[in-house]
């Protein structure tokens, strides 16, 4: 079903799982895009990071909430995402696949403003990061 205003949500519905590209080669990517370069190899290699006392590489934190941001804009293209807002409880570990979720915790039909809860889990359905969207979308 295609989410194109306020009414075609339900409560409790949950959206499409999403599960980004979290290689090695997409964080060194990023983190140089960002202009962190390689974040002395936090971002690029394991052992460096490893040596850093990381427990590998990591996929940055603001990657992440890109992910999140990802997963409302698969589900409706004409979502504005006004807000969101992360707790970050362990490291998310580049080449390490990731699932988002997400429900629908709020509606307010009048102003088509959205609230969700998403998480970012791990293969291990160990939750890494979790938090809310605020979402507005069309009233008509």
């Amino acid at each position: 079903m295609s989410i194109n205003t306020v009414h075609d949500v339900e409560f409790g519905t949950e959206l499409p799982s999403f599960s980004p590209d979290t290689s090695i080669a997409r964080t060194a990517e990023f983190a140089k895009a960002v202009g962190w370069g390689n974040g002395g190899g936090r971002f690029d290699d394991h052992e460096a990071a490893k040596k850093q006392g990381l427990p590998g590489a990591l996929v940055p934190g603001i990657m992440g909430m890109g992910f999140l941001t990802t997963t409302i804009h698969q589900w409706s293209a004409v979502a504005e995402v006004e807000q969101i807002d992360t707790v970050f409880r362990a490291p998310m570990l580049a080449d390490q696949p990731l699932t988002i979720g997400a429900v629908v915790t709020d509606i307010d039909e009048e102003t088509g403003l959205i609230e969700l809860d998403m998480t970012l889990k791990n293969d291990l359905d160990e939750t890494r990061v979790f938090g809310t969207a605020r979402v507005r979308l069309p009233v008509e």
